[in-house]
């Protein structure tokens, strides 16, 4: 019997999941587990290993077993907005799906949570997508880096899935010079064309700055790895430009970028609190109930830090 949960897995249990590739990284399974104990609910939630080319069938696989919702992770996010059947409001502001939630149709025609349903089984089932991300990232800088975002000069390295929306968030959040750095600079061209028209007051460019800037952000996947690179050209930008340093990498706790950050004097947060606040916001999706914030905290902080 588990310590979190008093029952054993039975018949009606239901299952959440992430999907990702990488995935054995993720702590999610360990802080959602906390947060749908606490909550008394007779699900589980897992990690699975799903390879881009095989989101798609993933996703409809979870659809058909009737599980409650997924999260997606890297590199999953921008695939996932064609392959969901609905997308929530926030998917489409922010471009990008982190979140999915299954719903079924009652006999009235309404579309239900699947948690509605019990023990029965609707005719019709589909995916909703939603993004979680974008209050994540906001509400972390604002806490973990004791930043007000408006006005700063901010640097992004990454425009991927999370990155775009970091991207756009931080424009909504009215920083005052964005600059955009990606692998592929056409990908960044994009996120910054897309800025321009929705943002005008935001000065927003690719490549690196010159100067100081208030805040970097490492959008990639670059650091769950111990000998990945920096995520930056350190020929075109010193860490010692940077008055704050903050990673969306959470394992390992302090990534190499973080580590040298510090040393050169910058205030720096990995991305644990983007994680918990995703993930809390998806918990309440699913379930319809306000998410044991701090129980889920607790359960990350134990599993990534080991305390």
């Amino acid at each position: 019997m588990s310590e979190l949960f008093p029952l054993l897995i039975d018949a009606r249990t239901r299952y959440c999941a992430v999907f990702g590739h990488p995935i054995k990284h993720s702590a999610s399974p360990a802080m959602q587990n906390a947060g749908i104990a606490e909550l008394g609910l007779n699900w589980r939630y897992i990690a699975c290993e799903v390879r881009p080319e095989d989101l798609k069938s993933a996703i409809a696989g979870g659809k058909s077993m009737r599980f409650i919702g997924i999260n997606l992770t890297v590199p999953h996010k921008l695939l996932a907005v064609d392959m969901v059947d609905v997308l929530d409001d926030s998917a489409r502001t922010w471009g990008a799906v982190n979140t999915i939630r299954f719903e079924g149709r009652d006999g009235n025609n309404a579309w239900l949570p699947l948690r509605e349903f019990g023990d029965t089984t609707p005719d019709k089932i589909r995916s909703v997508g939603f993004n979680t991300d974008a209050d994540a990232i906001t509400r972390s800088l604002r806490e973990d880096l004791s930043l007000e975002l408006r006005g700063l000069r901010v640097l992004l390295v990454g425009a991927g899935g999370a990155g775009r929306v970091a991207a756009l968030k931080l424009a909504a959040e009215g920083v005052g010079e964005l600059f955009l750095v990606n692998r592929t600079q056409s990908r960044a061209a994009t996120v910054a064309a897309e800025i321009r028209q929705r943002h005008l007051s935001v000065k927003v460019q690719t490549g690196y700055p010159r100067g100081e800037i208030d805040l970097l952000i490492n959008a990639t996947s670059l650091g769950l790895s111990e000998s990945d690179p920096l995520p930056l050209d350190e020929k075109q930008f010193s860490l010692r430009q940077a008055r704050a340093v903050y990673d969306m990498v959470y394992r390992p706790a302090e990534t190499n970028l973080l580590k040298q950050a510090r040393a050169a004097g910058a205030k720096t947060a990995n991305g644990l609190g983007m994680l918990l606040y995703q993930g809390a916001k998806a918990l309440e999706i699913w379930s319809g109930k306000t998410p044991p914030v701090e129980i889920m905290r607790v359960a990350l902080t134990k599993n990534i830090y080991g305390e």
